[in-house]
């Protein structure tokens, strides 16, 4: 099986760069979202983008049309993935939602299509059986942001077969991304689990008030020479989205300390989100997205 056809569930924050990735990559790429309002942001962003990188002669006007006119805005699911090869869902990080998403798809999509799931914790053995095809399921896990992170973690369950994983990783070379393969399934995967662990440590320093924030950011980078500090990089991802990861987790293993922290419950209660809200642990003024 070769991919001509993407679909790509979800116009957020990931979603709308992973279907740009597709179609710069020469797919014919369906973006899809409930929300109206989110496309036409998606489409204006993805404008944005683009406009950089041809006065940064990333690429050339051409190439930006081109790609444009190989990306179609749908709120209609059957519509964007009737004729896929190749689905990535990227809605957001709640298991139950994305069980309903894979299930919808199953009913619509070709027989051949491989179902991936771009989430950054939750394995996709949780949401294969929503289907009547999990050696189709796997995950293809974006980083953030996708247009500029060089990774793809594609990640098998015992339920994945070969071929499914190796359509995978053709998809990430195709769309030029460095595509590693996980042989079996954990929980956050390879590079979340790290930065969790970073994450985590740093803000029970916080909490415990060793130090600022800021401090642990300025320490972070100047001492491990990280290029953006955990506080940082938690307003740059959305600290909501981290919010349902750790909430997910603590499903998963009835652990306190995988629970999202305090300051995380009262930032999300409050809004601030991150730079997506203009502000998180620190103030952008206006919004990051805007």
């Amino acid at each position: 099986m070769s991919i001509e056809n993407v679909a790509v569930i979800g116009a957020g924050s990931m979603g709308h760069q992973i279907a740009m990735l597709s179609a710069l990559a020469g797919y014919n790429t369906s973006l899809q979202d409930i929300s109206n309002d989110s496309l036409k942001k998606a489409k204006m962003d993805l404008n944005k983008i683009m406009d950089r990188w041809i006065a940064k002669e990333k690429i050339t006007m051409e190439a930006r049309d081109q790609a444009f006119g190989r990306l179609y805005f749908t709120t209609d699911l059957r519509e964007a993935a009737c004729e896929a090869d190749l689905v990535i869902e990227a809605v957001i990080e709640k298991l139950e939602v994305k069980r309903e998403v894979f299930s919808e798809l199953d009913t619509v999509v070709p027989s051949h299509a491989v179902l991936a799931t771009n989430s950054s914790t939750i394995v996709s053995s949780l949401i294969a059986d929503a289907t009547t095809r999990p050696d189709k399921v796997c995950n293809m896990h974006f980083f953030f942001p996708p247009l500029v992170m060089d990774c793809v973690e594609v990640v098998k369950g015992d339920h994945t077969s070969e071929r499914t994983a190796e359509i995978a990783m053709e998809a990430c070379e195709q769309m030029n991304r460095t595509a590693v393969l996980l042989q079996k399934e954990i929980s956050g995967f390879i590079a979340n689990r790290i930065l969790f662990a970073i994450q985590k440590e740093a803000m029970a320093l916080y909490e415990g008030g060793y130090a600022d924030f800021k401090d642990i950011d300025k320490i972070t980078r100047k001492a491990l020479s990280h290029p953006i500090g955990p506080f940082e990089l938690m307003d740059l991802s959305g600290i909501d989205v981290g919010y349902y990861v750790m909430q997910q987790q603590y499903a998963e293993t009835g652990n306190p300390n995988d629970k999202p922290s305090r300051t995380i419950v009262e930032k999300v209660k409050a809004g601030e989100l991150g730079r997506k809200t203009g502000k998180g642990f620190y103030e952008y003024g206006t919004k990051a997205n805007q």
